[in-house]
């Protein structure tokens, strides 16, 4: 697997991340996003820093957020901890 296009991401998606520049996903992408969109599951990954680590777990949230919108106010459907402020930001 060698494109974006390949990992199961819906188009808007697929444009903002063509717009970045980006064309490859990496490894732990590549391994992740199909795994966290085809299933309800939680997921543990190691992989070294830069690798695209946070893309890998915040592309298949950000689909799942435009697939299902919200109808009414309530709960956080999504928790993301981060390390970092860095990356928080």
């Amino acid at each position: 697997m060698n494109l974006f296009e390949q990992l199961g991401l819906n188009e808007p998606i697929l444009k903002a991340i063509r717009d970045m520049g980006f064309e490859t996903p990496s490894e732990i992408q590549q391994k992740a996003i199909p795994t966290l969109l085809g299933e309800d599951t939680d997921m543990v990954a190691l992989a070294q820093t830069g690798t695209g680590k946070t893309a890998a777990f915040l592309l298949p949230a950000i689909q799942h957020l435009l697939d299902y919108p919200r109808r009414k106010p309530g709960a956080p459907r999504i928790l993301i901890l981060t390390p970092t402020r860095e990356l928080a930001m």
